[in-house]
């Protein structure tokens, strides 16, 4: 019998009751049961960092037409996002309906209060069990493993409790996969194939100083010698060998001795690039042991041949069609893409702002690779919105955020960064990116009947990045943090010079700051109870009353205390503050690591110079729906309630949110 779909087989007037009155071995009850039928469908666009304050300025400018079309249908609020707006805070915010109390991701990372060390707050591979040695060989008996540490219950798990549809495309946060029958692909947060959040290799012939603490790049030397280079393109840690060695591959570049060409030869792949020129994706393959390999994808630019050579090769992804890693649920889901769209980006954050930061990738280069990932994901967009015919289907676009953090300083003529040259050929970038998202907004508009809610959602705004705050050196010259050796100060990392026995707080993370607490830290000193109590009240005003003695501003905004403004079981292992800077301000780039210079706040000259790991009042995010509001200032957990409640389904008790339309 042909297969009905769902939507026809409702008007048809046909009811699942009236199905199985004719008998359960009816071929239509087979074919068409096993996923509800739902009146009403939600089609959602997560727009990773849509600023409330740019979406209504280039509304008014007329150039945001769908965005204005579907404000004047509903609604248009801002969105309060989480405390810390960090993107891993905000989104498990959205998909449990809890703060961080409630599912216990505080910040990118979080700290082993024995050991003072941090680790990463989204993910935890382990080892084998049991193993068994062979030689320089360790098999593994029984299976290692990674698993997501959010908590609580994502709400598409409700949805199919519910035999409600759902695809989640790229929902960040969500590494790996949460278990679930729904189709999901990991977003923001999955790995390259490495274990690390991207790091690209960039072979040149050109002297350089490579820098120890050179996060997200390995810059290897290289010699040409007669037209040719020979090169290893390191992989991951082989864990079935004792030393735990890298994999690699070698692989030969041969140059024209006259034009701007070469080829460039990698295991099965041969292939000639112009200067300037980008390739397609390569797949390349990492020998393990002779019977377990990893698979990977990965871009070459080759960025010049002479005078001296330079070739960028991107982070290495994880290949979708290969079975090392799951990235989706169902596990083939991935597969079933990869076939039909050939390979794409996998990595949480796909473009290199890594490589733009440390000079390797230029504007134009970082562009047209970021340009490369918006053409992939409208291609599924695409693909996704053509057969949506029930439930819910949420699509999210990584490209809103990295431009703004990477081209905030063309709007910015105060940064430290700012250039006016290059602001004059990229200081529309941020805007080119907010046509786009009304682009596929417009599409998403077609695609709405009158049974579909639209509705478009970021998880912070931004603001500018100009200075930053050494949180570390504010606690030591405030008294609360203490060194052992005065004149190391400012070159370790991890308080490896640290007097644990003089010190009564640290920070760790982007926003975290924690009291070194007795019977709780590996060295702990202050008494849980008053006395800690009072001195996390003390320390927060302390830092809400600081002013930067360069510009006489407050870089703290506001400090929260976290028993305060979170709610569930998991509020004890959180830090004690949360530290939400004022606009301009973010901690410093050493703050997350345990580094403690000697300046308080400094400049911030990276071209990273737009951000949102703020005060969660300074960088709201927003909410359009093709709805009227009934809540005038709702959040992001507001946002998962009231998908649940256009489905009519009960609110979990450890939901927090309220239905929104």
């Amino acid at each position: 019998m042909t297969q009905i779909k769902r939507r026809e087989f409702i008007k048809l007037g046909l009811t699942a009751g009236s199905l199985l009155a004719a008998g359960s071995g009816s071929d239509l009850v087979t074919k068409v049961l096993g996923k509800r039928e739902t009146s009403k469908k939600i089609l959602l666009l997560g727009l990773d960092g849509m600023d409330p304050h740019l979406l209504h300025v280039w509304m008014k400018e007329g150039i945001l037409p769908h965005f204005q079309r579907l404000m004047n249908q509903g609604d248009f609020r801002r969105l309060r996002t989480s405390t810390p707006p960090q993107s891993p805070v905000a989104w498990s915010n959205f998909i449990t309906g809890t703060d961080p109390g409630g599912h216990g991701i505080f910040d990118f990372v979080h700290r082993d209060p024995e050991r003072y060390m941090v680790f990463s707050s989204s993910a935890e591979s382990t080892d084998a069990a049991k193993t068994i040695s062979l030689g320089n060989l360790v098999l593994p008996l029984s299976g290692g493993g990674v698993k997501n540490l959010r908590k609580g219950r994502a709400f598409w798990q409700i949805l199919e409790d519910h035999d409600i549809p759902a695809t989640i495309f790229k929902m960040p946060s969500n590494y790996p996969p949460v278990p679930t029958k729904q189709k999901t692909l990991s977003g923001m947060n999955t790995p390259d194939i490495l274990g690390t959040f991207g790091t690209c290799h960039y072979y040149t012939s050109e002297f350089t100083e490579i820098k120890e603490d050179l996060g997200g790049a390995q810059i290897l030397q290289v010699y040409v010698l007669n037209n040719k280079v020979e090169a290893k393109l390191p992989g991951p840690t082989n864990p079935f060998k004792k030393d735990r060695q890298n994999s690699e591959i070698d692989f030969k570049v041969f140059i024209d001795p006259v034009n701007p060409v070469a080829k460039i030869v990698i295991q099965d792949n041969e292939f000639i690039l112009k200067e300037g020129e980008w390739s397609d994706w390569k797949r390349i393959r990492f020998s393990l042991i002779p019977t377990k390999s990893v698979k990977g994808i990965c871009k070459f630019l080759l960025k010049q041949v002479r005078p001296e050579f330079k070739l960028y090769v991107s982070p290495i992804n994880i290949d979708p069609a290969d079975d090392f890693f799951t990235i989706s649920t169902p596990e083939n889901y991935s597969k079933k893409l990869e076939k039909k769209f050939g390979p794409f980006y996998t990595k949480g954050l796909p473009a290199d702002f890594k490589a733009l930061d440390h000079g390797i990738l230029d504007e134009k280069e970082f562009l047209e690779q970021d340009d490369f990932i918006l053409k992939e994901r409208n291609e599924m967009f695409e693909y996704e919105l053509a057969r949506f015919d029930s439930g819910l289907l949420f699509y999210y676009v990584s490209s809103t955020d990295q431009r703004q953090h990477m081209f905030w300083r063309f709007l910015d003529k105060n940064h430290p960064s700012y250039d006016s040259g290059l602001a004059s050929k990229y200081g529309n970038v941020i805007k080119n990116i907010y046509r786009e998202a009304d682009k596929i907004l417009g599409r998403a508009m077609e695609k709405a009947d009158k049974d579909t809610i639209l509705m478009v959602m970021s998880d912070h705004g931004f603001t500018p990045f100009r200075r930053q705050f050494n949180l570390n050196t504010w606690l030591k010259e405030s008294g609360y943090h203490s060194l052992i050796n005065r004149w190391r100060q400012g070159r370790d990392i991890l308080f490896t010079n640290t007097d644990w026995s003089r010190s009564r707080a640290y920070a760790l993370g982007l926003n975290g700051l924690y009291i070194n607490q007795k019977g709780r830290e590996g060295q702990g000193v202050v008494n849980p109870g008053p006395e800690k109590e009072a001195l996390v009240r003390e320390i927060a005003h302390k830092l809400e009353d600081f002013k930067d003695p360069i510009t006489g501003e407050r870089p703290v905004f506001r400090a929260y205390i976290t028993k305060d403004v979170y709610h569930g079981p998991y509020v004890e292992d959180a830090p004690e503050i949360i530290v939400g800077y004022n606009s301009g301000y973010r901690c410093s780039w050493g703050t997350p690591l345990g580094r403690i210079p000697k300046e308080i706040i400094e400049d911030n000259t990276a071209k990273w110079s737009g951000d949102h790991c703020v005060s969660p009042e300074v960088c709201p995010g927003i909410f359009l729906a093709n709805q009227k509001a009934k809540i005038g200032s709702p959040a992001l957990y507001d946002v998962t309630a009231t998908i649940l409640n256009v489905f009519g389904i009960d609110l979990p008790g450890e939901m927090i949110g309220k239905p929104i339309l």
